[in-house]
């Protein structure tokens, strides 16, 4: 505790980021508040027009500032090709490999029924409509590789199958357990070109 409420508020609220404790919340706010001043402005008119402005693409469910995502209304991509992935996080992973140039499907999450999950919250009547009606020929599975993760993906693939949509899976050099969001480029961009036809 400081001799300021409304540090000790700043301090507290820091600590709601992942991975950050109270000691790093405290470093991060004092630094702030003494050192940077212009850029604490920064970062605070940023998250207020953030949490204004961003919202859920209404096509792949990505993150965005329109109704449709630049991807989503990029001429150039490939609409033949859809990588089902779980978070923008994970979009914004596979954008950084500079390996794939197909569109994307956020889940926002996977099948976990335990979690109350099912496939209302992943948006899959969307998927559906998009697979029925938008000429996709590839559905890649970027789900991650977990339990729930392998579920969501035979889940999704039974779907793609009743449309004629072939679907593939990332190779797996993305370890066992691991997140998308966590895997090098280099990684990734390997991934992506050594998918497998997914059929389990």
């Amino acid at each position: 505790m400081s001799s300021s409420p409304t540090l000790d508020e700043l301090i507290t609220a820091l600590t709601c980021l992942p991975g950050v404790g109270q000691k790093s919340a405290q470093r991060m706010a004092l630094y702030l508040i003494e050192r940077d001043q212009s850029g604490a402005k920064r970062i605070a008119e940023a998250m207020l027009s953030a949490l204004d402005k961003v919202r859920h693409c209404e096509r792949c469910r990505n993150f965005a500032d329109a109704s449709v995502c630049e991807i989503c209304s990029n001429q150039k991509r490939s609409d033949a090709m859809l990588c089902i992935v779980e978070t923008p996080a994970d979009v914004m992973a596979i954008e950084a490999s500079g390996a794939y140039q197909g569109l994307y499907f956020v889940l926002l999450g996977r099948l976990s029924p335990l979690d109350g999950i099912g496939p209302d919250q992943l948006g899959l009547e969307l998927l559906e409509k998009r697979l029925q009606h938008e000429g996709v020929e590839e559905v890649i599975l970027g789900t991650s590789a977990t339990v729930e993760g392998d579920i969501t993906a035979q889940f999704i693939a039974d779907i793609a199958r009743k449309f004629g949509v072939n679907t593939s899976r990332l190779a797996r050099g993305i370890p066992l357990g691991g997140e998308l969001e966590f895997v090098d480029g280099g990684t990734l961009s390997r991934a992506l070109i050594g998918r497998q036809k997914f059929d389990m």
